[in-house]
């Protein structure tokens, strides 16, 4: 079956869930309400026909002063069955939660994780959503288009100077150059 026909089974199965369908470069993007992402993803693993076995990628878009919702979380799946491609794409507010599909795909923990720490989207159900990448007392979420671009100028990171000093450490042992 092809991106193309999954995408319309999915509109015929989750009536009022499917926003939109593009296909840009070869590739097929549904564009999904969030309120039933789970149930969606759930089908898209579960069902021979589609055998969405591996997810390949969460990530996040922001559409700053673009468009409304402001945010975006894009899926990117893989079947390594059909060796068919699909993405879905999950529009989000800033105070608004997208369900964890980490039940679906364990992978999605990490993933997940990320979004949340780059964005700063909350994914309902997560079993562990703390950061990933940067420390638990960094101040803001670097990927939003309204981060400062050289950091918060007014206040330094507190474990800044601890980095400083490892640094220095690391020199002087010869472990870093």
């Amino acid at each position: 079956m092809e991106p193309n026909q999954i995408a319309e089974s999915l509109k015929g199965e989750f009536t009022g869930e499917v926003v939109a369908v593009k296909e840009f470069r070869g590739q097929t993007g549904i564009t999904l309400k969030k309120d039933r992402l789970l149930d969606i993803a759930r089908r898209l693993h579960d069902a021979p026909e589609f055998s969405f076995d591996f997810l390949r990628d969460i990530c996040g878009v922001d559409f700053k002063k673009i468009k409304t919702p402001r945010f975006e979380v894009v899926y990117n799946l893989y079947s390594m069955t059909h060796r068919h491609a699909l993405r879905l794409n999950v529009q989000v507010e800033i105070k608004e939660f997208v369900p964890s599909v980490t039940s679906v795909w364990k992978t999605a923990d990490w993933h997940e994780r990320e979004c949340f720490d780059m964005f700063g989207i909350v994914f309902d159900g997560h079993p562990d959503l703390r950061r990933i990448l940067m420390p638990e007392d960094w101040a803001g979420h670097p990927m939003r288009k309204d981060y400062p671009v050289a950091g918060h100028e007014d206040e330094e990171w507190p474990g800044f100077r601890d980095v400083l000093k490892k640094a220095e450490d690391f020199k002087k042992f010869g472990w870093y150059k």
